[in-house]
């Protein structure tokens, strides 16, 4: 495995430069680097990861564009018959012992729609579209765009065909970590009707609290729930026909969601190139933005749902002002989210936006998704606002983010109160943003 040293990050409160700024996340980048694709870092992480890669590749377009392609190749290539993208694709040269639940728990190689690699059976936000915009911008490649636009296209088809559940033409998650936001207050209820068996945590042994203090971590609790969602859809052959009369987990996100109508629109624009129609991008981007005001939209924000029960999660989570994301958004609806986005509950100004309403009782500046600062959703926000020409705010929101990065470094995310890095210390994404964000995108 790659080795290389990663530069040491900026001191709290050291005056950093942009150039300084730059030059230590392409160190990062370049540590983090391995064979064909990026690890999202080396303490923690060790494989590659689905939507990590997105991110990554939109810095790698800045800094190093023939591993921006090569890194979404590498992971399109691990897409499976059916057109699921996998969560993670593992890594052949890493031991099963150094990470948790690695490929026997998944048990992919055993499945008839994998394609190639060992794998997981789930999926995460399908941000590569947004990415390869960006790629193609600053280095195109058309060989690689040609060979990718039809496996974004098929990943498309999968999610909003087979994992159409509700019927409402939005995608179904199947498990919290396909959201991206793992332990997020926005998964409470449901995983609350799911029985806790701590007993299995006896059984499997976590790795993450072994390199990362437990108390920013998900609680056992949570783990013990993450493992019986996945084993039980792993015992279903990851088989998606049924799932409302037979799985544990079944959630529309309205983050995840609006990322999907974010992808059919990059992907107008790339049909446009290779010589496809838009027109179908176009229609199922519009599709999908109508129902999420339709079904997750009330009192001025959007909230996850309950496929089974049809209850809308009362938790004010990141995840319900990723939407801003979407340009054919309300007028109404963009006024409600940036009102919320820069309310006392997230508050947009000296720092980024945290996951989680800070000023709910249960915020928790530490553990996870539950109150933290990430700068991946952020950068989501931040195109947001650009979108809809909410300038202002969005030159607020990028300088907080750089300001939040050279105080505390790149890591994975940030303590919502101090500014103070937590989390793996040299994170990819973190490092990929800041380039976009340094060169105002």
């Amino acid at each position: 495995m790659n080795r290389a040293t990663v530069a040491p990050a900026p001191e709290a409160g050291a005056a950093i430069s942009d150039d300084a700024l730059w030059k230590g996340a392409a160190a990062v980048l370049d540590a983090n680097w391995e064979r064909d694709h990026t690890v999202p870092s080396r303490t923690l992480y060790p494989h590659h990861w689905n939507w990590d890669a997105g991110f990554i590749a939109v810095g790698l377009a800045h800094h190093d564009p023939a591993r921006a392609w090569a890194d979404l190749h590498s992971l399109f290539s691990a897409q499976w018959i059916d057109g699921r993208v996998p969560h993670i694709v593992f890594d052949p040269d890493v031991s099963e012992r150094d990470y948790f639940p690695g490929p026997a728990f998944w048990d992919s190689a055993a499945m008839p729609g994998r394609l190639a690699g060992l794998t997981t059976g789930i999926v995460q936000p399908p941000v590569h579209a947004l990415a390869v915009v960006e790629m193609w911008r600053r280095s195109p490649d058309e060989v690689e765009l040609r060979w990718l636009y039809e496996r974004l296209a098929h990943q498309q088809r999968y999610l909003l065909e087979r994992r159409n559940v509700g019927g409402a033409g939005l995608a179904s998650i199947v498990h919290p970590w396909e959201s991206g936001l793992d332990n997020s207050p926005s998964w409470d209820a449901v995983l609350g009707a799911i029985p806790v068996d701590l007993e299995m945590m006896r059984k499997y042994r976590r790795r993450d609290n072994r390199v990362a203090n437990s108390d920013h971590r998900p609680t056992d609790a949570d783990y013990a729930r993450y493992i019986a969602i996945a084993a039980n859809y792993r015992d279903g052959g990851y088989l998606d026909a049924g799932l409302i009369d037979r799985h544990l987990f079944l959630v529309e996100c309205p983050g995840f969601n609006a990322i999907l109508g974010a992808a059919e629109h990059a992907l107008a624009e790339l049909a446009e190139v290779v010589g496809a129609d838009p027109a179908p991008h176009r229609e199922r981007a519009s599709k999908i933005t109508r129902a999420l005001v339709d079904t997750l939209y009330a009192d001025g924000s959007f909230r996850s749902r309950d496929v089974r029960t049809g209850e809308l999660s009362p938790a004010l989570c990141v995840n319900g002002l990723i939407p801003l994301v979407l340009p054919d958004l309300p007028a109404d609806v963009v006024d409600s989210l940036v009102a919320t986005a820069t309310s006392e509950r997230f508050g947009i100004g000296p720092l980024p936006v945290p996951s989680y309403d800070r000023t709910a009782p249960d915020f928790d500046r530490l553990r996870y998704w539950r109150g933290p600062i990430w700068i991946n959703v952020n950068w989501l926000l931040w195109r947001g606002l650009r979108t809809h020409g909410r300038a202002q705010e969005a030159a607020v929101l990028r300088e907080s983010m750089l300001s939040l990065v050279r105080r505390g470094g790149y890591h994975e995310y940030f303590d919502p109160v101090t500014g103070d890095g937590i989390g793996s210390a040299a994170f990819s994404w973190t490092a990929a943003l800041t380039m976009d964000l340094l060169t105002g995108g």
